[in-house]
């Protein structure tokens, strides 16, 4: 399997693209930590069924905007396995609204969340990923970052400071044989996306050159092949995930 033995982390892993994230690289061979927020039925399930299949995953609760609490998490991974392989950030949090009624509140919970967390968790493995002079992260960015949508200015911005954080820590840890890259997925079947699915309808599959909606286990095995050893030689990326979206309607 192609990440046996690696020692991985996944934030956001209750639900979502996340959770397909925690199931791709444990299935993969990963011994696998998952960080979720408030949902512990749902971590808990997950650990359950996963653990029923022989494989090997943990759940840990957190908030991701706290610093102390990622270096706490990934502290204690190094002191059971002695090393980190792997980090993908996924956790991530929407707060809709136009910019002339965006409240402060909005805008500052969502670039914490997204981009702050990001930070947190990719802070928190560096040192011990220097040492090992080895490591692989993997960050969920979005089609938002470079692709406006209305209402979504603060969600946008937080995925484009992610995009930016992708690149500059590749620069920076790319001597040292960690690589940094991040997946932009596209409208993606989760229940982050739901509203907009809703409120869109049939609209946008006829936007998406591939007439469908993707789903979190494409973008998970694409997250999975980034993380292992077959990516060896690729990082400061940004992979767009997002059934030809991207390339227009005409």
């Amino acid at each position: 399997m192609q990440l046996e033995g690696k020692i991985a982390l996944v934030t956001g892993g209750s639900r979502g693209i996340g959770r397909a994230c925690v199931v791709e690289l444990a299935r993969r061979g990963a011994d696998v930590t998952f960080v979720y927020h408030s949902n512990a039925e749902s971590a808990a399930k997950l650990v359950a069924e996963l653990e029923g299949q022989g494989l090997k995953v943990r759940a840990e609760q957190a908030d991701v905007r706290s610093a102390e609490r990622a270096q706490q998490i990934v502290d204690g991974i190094v002191e059971r396995h002695d090393r980190i392989d792997v980090l993908v950030n996924s956790a991530g949090i929407v707060m809709d609204g136009l910019l002339g009624s965006m409240l402060p509140d909005q805008w500052s919970s969502v670039i914490e969340t997204n981009l702050t967390g990001t930070f947190n968790y990719c802070r928190a493995v560096t040192q011990q990923m220097m040492y090992q002079r080895s490591g692989s992260v993997v960050n969920l960015s979005s089609t938002a970052a470079e692709f406006a949508s209305r209402g979504q200015v603060n969600y946008a911005a937080s995925k484009g400071g992610i995009n930016g954080l992708t690149k500059g820590m590749a620069k920076e840890l790319a001597p040292r044989k960690i690589r940094v890259n991040a997946v932009a997925p596209g409208m993606i079947e989760t229940d982050m996306s739901a509203a907009v699915r809703n409120l869109a309808g049939d609209q946008i599959k006829k936007a998406i050159p591939m007439k469908r909606i993707g789903k979190p286990e494409e973008i998970a095995s694409v997250v999975a092949f980034l993380a292992g050893d077959d990516a060896s030689y690729i990082t400061g990326q940004v992979l767009l995930v997002d059934g030809g979206l991207s390339l227009g309607t005409y």
